[in-house]
């Protein structure tokens, strides 16, 4: 499922979200799981090979997404 993107300026300041990845407000990407993944992420992951520097990068980041969050 994909996030649409917001049209004004302060609907995109309010309701965007952080990457999972980047670690950066974006109004664009996936959800997976309870995480979110921009655009730009996805495209990125996509096209890396696994002999590519970023790739490790990408998979420790990634990581994230298995761990449980727990809220008390």
């Amino acid at each position: 499922m994909e996030v649409g993107e917001l049209s004004s300026p302060l609907a995109q300041h309010q309701y965007g979200e952080t990457c999972v990845v980047c670690e950066q407000m974006k109004t664009k990407g996936i959800h997976l799981y309870t995480s979110f993944i921009c655009i730009d992420c996805e495209k990125d992951i996509i096209h890396t090979d696994s002999s590519n520097p970023k790739y490790k990068y990408y998979l420790k980041q990634l990581r994230k997404i298995n761990t449980p969050e727990i809220f008390s």
